[in-house]
């Protein structure tokens, strides 16, 4: 399994914009990795992680719309500079928000092969790749908010879609392994797609004191939100990887989380890595909570800063 990297293993950190056309190659602050032996990993369009030694994992987004293919060879080069492996997640839509397809036509289009050739010539592209790739498709289909357009399908139409855009992706090379990457929510094993296509399950852990406080009555840590997930996700006895992690709440709060989110190796054996999500949230939370900014160090905020701007 790819993302499967030795606990002492120093990386670093590379990340491409929204659009993939260019990268985000210096910062004014340095940042670093939580404390931990577990592999560390990020998502970090902005560049905070440029020169950690400590991040092993290079995470992309990309859609499968209106991508710059040429800007994947520029981010493999990155990673090899920086000796990280890399995780690609591929949302079957494009980012200009005025055009994206409503989920009917999205269904339809996979099913006629609508989509093959955008598949085909981005996993063609990942197959040219040195450094060693994981892809994960369609993440978080178990979503209830409606943010996707490929959440909450009929389980068996997800499952159908997923093996497609494997299949297409395993015609081209045999190099990848694939993340099928739920929330970690009640329903998720509905949409498992079966062993033959999965090598590592991926779940999405996201701490937002203000939120849990109001809505909840009560902060939660990153062991009351993550261990039921982590516990679902072992039916399938696989790997676990946080393939998206983020938290924000004031310096006590966030200390916790630093803390925990990378040394619970004895409570949860089979978690392999965990991938902070660097960047301010693209969607609103729920309940007019804003869009939190899960980036460090603005994910720490002053005592009663708590309501995000939006």
């Amino acid at each position: 399994m790819t993302l499967t990297l030795t606990r002492s293993d120093p990386g670093t950190v590379l990340f491409a914009t929204g659009t993939l056309t260019w990268f985000a190659l210096f910062t004014s602050l340095a940042l670093a990795a939580p404390p931990g032996a577990l592999p560390f990993g990020v998502y970090d369009p902005n560049g905070g992680f440029t020169d950690d030694r400590d991040v092993q994992i290079e995470h992309l987004f990309l859609p499968w719309e209106d991508v710059f293919l040429p800007s994947l060879l520029q981010a493999d080069e990155y990673a090899q500079e920086r000796r990280r492996n890399v995780l690609v997640t591929i949302e079957p839509w494009t980012w200009t928000r005025n055009e994206r397809n409503t989920s009917a036509t999205l269904i339809e289009g996979i099913f006629n092969g609508t989509y093959d050739a955008n598949m085909r010539e981005i996993c063609k592209t990942l197959a040219g790749f040195k450094s060693p790739v994981t892809i994960r498709w369609a993440q978080e289909m178990d979503d209830t908010s409606g943010q996707f357009i490929w959440a909450q399908w009929n389980p068996e139409t997800y499952v159908a879609a997923y093996r497609r855009v494997v299949d297409i992706c395993r015609a081209e090379s045999d190099q990848f392994d694939y993340m099928w990457s739920p929330l970690g929510f009640e329903t998720m094993a509905q949409f498992y797609p079966g062993d033959d296509y999965v090598d590592v399950v991926g779940l999405s852990v996201f701490g937002l004191q203000d939120w849990e406080q109001k809505i909840l009555g009560g902060e939660q840590s990153f062991d009351d939100i993550f261990a039921p997930r982590y516990q679902r996700a072992l039916e399938f006895g696989l790997p676990v990887v946080i393939a998206e992690l983020g938290y924000v709440g004031d310096a006590a709060y966030v200390e916790k989380w630093n803390q925990a989110v990378r040394s619970r190796i004895s409570e949860y054996p089979e978690l392999r890595a965990v991938l902070y999500f660097n960047q301010q949230e693209v969607y609103p939370w729920p309940d007019d909570f804003g869009l939190p900014d899960w980036q460090f160090p603005q994910n720490t905020l002053e005592p009663r800063e708590a309501r995000l701007s939006d």
